[in-house]
């Protein structure tokens, strides 16, 4: 096609914008509970995440992805306006990661999928009308803002209660820590495996169905713990009997989870969210390549390499923002609150991916925040951070969306397109 070219290092330029957007937010905000417990630095997670998330973009970021992802737009109002798509895809990728850089400089944790989503719903107005938006989809979208952070809070809440209860209240919270870490670690295994397994590795070419994936995070979890008390047993501790280095004790044997659930978080993550990025690119690439409309678009090796590069770029250059606001401004953290929000965000994103909600990351990690730091009485959240963070919530979709219709109809009327 004449001017393919032209489209497609658009896209591609415009889809590594987008994928450092996730890196600045998304990525920072994953990580963020590791630095806020101080387990990780942040140089420490900035490497730690680069690796797993390249690893689960690149090896599991896809094989195809959907030319209109998430139902958003009736994809039958696109045969024979491919001129439509690809400048709505275009103009959703600059959208998104226009607001994810404001977003990211000021330190608000947002969701990246809403971002596109939002951009998405205003290609479709400028595009077509209002008509060829699914508006019911749209609905679910903004009511997971309700749901992902509530269920998550209450889970995380129940899981670090059940810390203080069983260990760090115990007349002997080392002793206690032996006893009860093997069951959290088995916990840990599983949830973390389910959600590699159902959400990170789906397009690797492996077929897992979720019974089976069940049965084998259910081994990989027994695996996990059963040896655990033996290690435990074994780990450079402080002897001294005052409670005070009892304590250190039990958190330094909960930094270890923060940091394997750290790796496996980023690596799922890296899997599934790339696909903001690149799946639009993929869909413009394979439009101009064939001049028409592809109801699914190849993703090549290139692209997802593209994806993973501006991730971890965006990470580096802007993550610190997303990473003080979870990490240290909400409330304040240690490895085993750290370890309950991680533990609650993988276990409500693999339950909710299972049955199919809407969810997403970045609102369920934040109610995990807040749910550990609700265990330990309201004064122990900063009110007026997340009265920002909520607000920052309800602007990212309509924001998507008024910024993708000035950037759809200025590629409209700009851009060339050979003559029909």
């Amino acid at each position: 096609m004449e001017y393919a070219l032209i489209y497609i290092v658009m896209a591609a330029a415009l889809g590594l914008f987008m994928a450092w957007g996730i890196g600045a937010n998304d990525v920072a905000n994953a990580m963020a509970t590791s630095v806020g417990a101080r387990v990780l630095t942040i140089r420490q997670a900035v490497v730690v995440a680069a690796i797993f998330e390249f690893a689960g973009a690149v090896l599991a970021g896809g094989a195809v992805a959907s030319t209109v992802r998430g139902g958003i737009i009736d994809a039958s109002e696109l045969v024979g306006a491919e001129q439509l798509l690809v400048c709505g895809m275009l103009a959703a990728l600059a959208a998104a990661g226009v607001w994810l850089l404001v977003a990211s400089w000021r330190g608000w944790p947002v969701s990246t999928t809403h971002s596109i989503i939002g951009a998405l719903v205003g290609f479709g107005i400028a595009g077509l009308g209002w008509g060829a938006i699914h508006w019911t989809t749209v609905g679910h979208v903004a009511l997971s803002w309700i749901t992902s952070p509530l269920i998550a809070g209450v889970v995380s809440f129940a899981l670090f209660r059940s810390v203080q209860l069983l260990v760090l209240d115990h007349r002997s919270p080392l002793e206690a820590a032996k006893r009860w870490i093997p069951y959290y670690i088995f916990l840990t295994g599983f949830f973390i495996s389910l959600i590699t397994l159902l959400r990170g590795l789906r397009y690797v070419g492996l077929e897992i169905e979720p019974s089976e994936g069940v049965l084998l995070s259910l081994l990989i979890g027994l695996a996990l713990a059963l040896p655990s008390k033996w290690f435990i047993e074994r780990m450079k501790l402080d002897t001294r009997s005052h409670r005070r280095y009892q304590y250190r004790n039990v958190e330094r044997v909960f930094a270890v989870l923060m940091i394997i659930t750290a790796c496996a978080m980023a690596f799922a993550h890296g899997s599934n969210d790339v696909a903001n990025a690149i799946g639009p690119v993929a869909a413009v690439v394979a439009t101009v390549s064939s001049g028409e409309l592809q109801p699914e678009a190849p993703v090549p090796l290139w692209l997802l390499v593209l994806g993973a590069a501006g991730i971890v770029a965006g990470l580096l250059m802007l993550g610190r923002h997303v990473i003080a606001t979870v990490g240290r401004n909400i409330t304040q953290l240690t490895p085993s609150r750290g370890f309950a929000c991680n533990l609650a965000t993988a276990g409500t994103v693999v339950t909710a991916s299972s049955i199919g909600m809407p969810i997403s990351t970045t609102h369920t990690l934040v109610g995990a925040v807040l749910g550990v730091g609700l265990a330990r009485g309201l004064a122990a959240i900063d009110l007026r951070v997340v009265g920002t963070v909520f607000m920052s919530w309800l602007v990212t979709l309509p924001a998507g969306a008024i910024l993708a219709v000035l950037f759809f109809y200025l590629f409209y009327w700009t851009l060339p397109w050979p003559a029909t």
